[in-house]
């Protein structure tokens, strides 16, 4: 069973910095991709931020040049770091990743950006 446990969340004001931690329950060198999804009040998921087992990333045209997403192998983490955050990146936000077709979903931590 593989567990993800997002912290991190928070509030904060325009223009603030957040980093967001995921602590998985397995090494995290076994899964292809590990990401980063969010969802906002009325509207439906998206996706964030990727990163391959290789360290390659992918990111929402919404956050690029903001975001950055990265690993540590050795402690089984992922992270987001968030800066220049606006208004619209309130959202819950998901760690994420897939294994053998099931998709693995944290519980999600809350970022509210607001002045």
């Amino acid at each position: 069973q593989v567990q993800l446990v997002e912290s991190g969340g928070g509030s904060v004001q325009p223009g603030g910095s957040l980093r967001l931690s995921c602590a998985v329950s397995q090494p995290i060198f076994s899964f292809n991709t590990m990401g980063w999804h969010r969802q906002a009040p009325g509207k439906q998921r998206e996706l964030v931020a990727l990163i391959t087992s290789g360290g390659s990333t992918n990111y929402a045209d919404s956050v690029k040049g903001r975001f950055t997403i990265s690993k540590d192998n050795a402690k089984n983490a992922v992270f987001l770091q968030m800066n220049i955050l606006k208004p619209d990146d309130t959202a819950v936000y998901y760690c994420t990743t897939d294994r053998s077709g099931r998709n693995y979903w944290g519980q999600g931590t809350q970022v509210t950006v607001s002045s």
